[in-house]
């Protein structure tokens, strides 16, 4: 059986939706201390960083579906090296963990700080656990350490992607653009 040139247009529609809702989270968690705390303003992009977490987590999980029912991922022309091949699905499975483990994490920061998890301001989840400063300060620290490196992860990605496109000259890029 071969595999199609490109990915369909439900995974590249789903690949770059995620691309700027990531670079949006980002974006939001950043300049959220450019406003004083307390201030509706902070409130306001730190509940659009947790809603699109939350959108994040629930895309991820159809670009998963979508995936898996799509058949094989198309084949890369010329072949890269079986090493590349095994460092691309360790890059993609390390992408994938983040996209999960990231808004996991955040949700348990507000659950363990005794806070709702907004989406959007059009309804709130939870708080799905007990109170827990000890658990949300470590949380916390784990959800900064797994931000920081998914600069890098990211960061890979584009760098491989980059790579791929113009100094093998594969069409590794190609595959995904819309």
């Amino acid at each position: 059986m071969t595999s199609p040139a490109r990915y369909s247009r439900l995974s590249i529609g789903l690949h770059w939706l995620m691309v700027l809702l990531i670079i949006a989270g980002y974006t939001f968690i950043l300049i959220r201390g450019e406003f004083p705390k307390g201030s509706e303003p902070r409130a306001l992009v730190k509940m659009l960083h947790f809603s699109i977490g939350l959108t994040l987590f629930a895309l991820v999980w159809v670009r998963i579906a979508a995936r898996l029912a799509g058949g094989p991922a198309p084949a890369i022309s010329p072949a890269p090296p079986a090493w590349q091949q095994r460092a691309g699905k360790l890059a993609h499975l390390a992408l994938y963990g983040f996209m999960i483990g990231m808004p996991i994490g955040g949700a348990l920061i507000l659950s363990f700080e005794g806070e709702a998890l907004p989406f959007f301001g059009l309804f709130e989840i939870g708080p799905l656990l007990g109170a827990n400063e000890t658990y949300a300060e470590t949380f916390e620290e784990l959800h900064e350490a797994g931000g920081t490196i998914g600069y890098f992860l990211i960061g890979l990605h584009a760098l491989a992607g980059l790579y791929h496109h113009y100094v093998r000259r594969d069409d590794t890029l190609v595959r995904m653009l819309p």
